[in-house]
């Protein structure tokens, strides 16, 4: 029932097609983690189960092996009974003769016995061996499955990692995106031009300052000017020569 039950757990899991399964499955990564952990110990159960079992016919075969050899054995016991039977009889010694052909009788039931017993082993061993071909086929496919699993796994991983990095990639795009660090430039830029503007607003005040005080000045010497003219021509004397500029 245990050996049944080996046998066909190995079978349904050869047989799986793994790719259904990860298609049905919400988180591929945790099935494929779960599907290695059981084919691995389903494979080290079947182990177990086939070398208990390899053990068996081994044993038959050896069980077989030596029935055989006694039938063997025995035939030559009674062959050599009966030779001495008949040397015995030829000799004229009936009771003796009688005696190893008894003898003879009583090797070749014992060469019978164990005929019977090997031939009774002989179907057990043929159903044991096919038993054992299966399981080991079964087990080797169950094999290919875990290293197609394993592959898969890797695959699997491997891909995720990529996707993620892509994914930490387009984050950061994104958020270079939102910062836009050419705004920021651009506002650094219209910030020194504005204080660039303010400094020659400054200059240009101050210069219009200092044309103002010249223009003042001028204006001084010119009322000076006016104001002696004036100052002349009410006394009846000429005009004072202007200020050279």
């Amino acid at each position: 029932m245990v050996k049944q039950s080996i046998f066909g757990r190995i079978a349904q899991l050869a047989k799986a097609n793994i790719n259904a399964i990860l298609d049905q499955a919400e988180d591929p990564g945790m099935m494929l983690d779960q599907m290695v952990r059981d084919y691995t110990n389903s494979i080290a159960e079947a182990e177990s189960a086939i070398a208990q079992t390899i053990g068996n016919l081994r044993l038959l075969e050896q069980d077989y092996a030596e029935d055989v050899h006694n039938a063997a054995d025995w035939g030559n016991k009674a062959l050599a009974a009966s030779r001495k039977a008949d040397e015995l009889r030829a000799a004229g010694n009936s009771a003796d003769a009688d005696k190893f052909d008894n003898l003879a009788k009583v090797a070749l039931g014992r060469q019978l016995s164990a005929e019977r017993e090997a031939r009774t082993e002989e179907p057990n061993i043929q159903a044991q061996t096919a038993v054992v071909d299966q399981l080991k086929a079964g087990l080797d496919a169950m094999r290919g499955k875990l290293a197609q699993l394993s592959s898969k796994r890797d695959e699997l991983i491997a891909r995720s990692n990529t996707v993620e990095a892509q994914r930490q990639v387009q984050d950061a795009v994104k958020s270079i995106d939102l910062l836009d660090p050419t705004s920021e430039l651009s506002r650094f830029e219209d910030k020194i031009r504005r204080e660039e503007a303010k400094v020659r607003g400054q200059q240009e005040l101050a210069a219009s300052s200092l044309d103002a005080q010249f223009e003042a000045l001028e204006a001084s010497d010119e009322q000076i000017e006016l104001d002696a003219r004036l100052a002349a021509l009410k006394a009846g004397s000429p005009a004072p020569r202007s200020i050279a500029k």
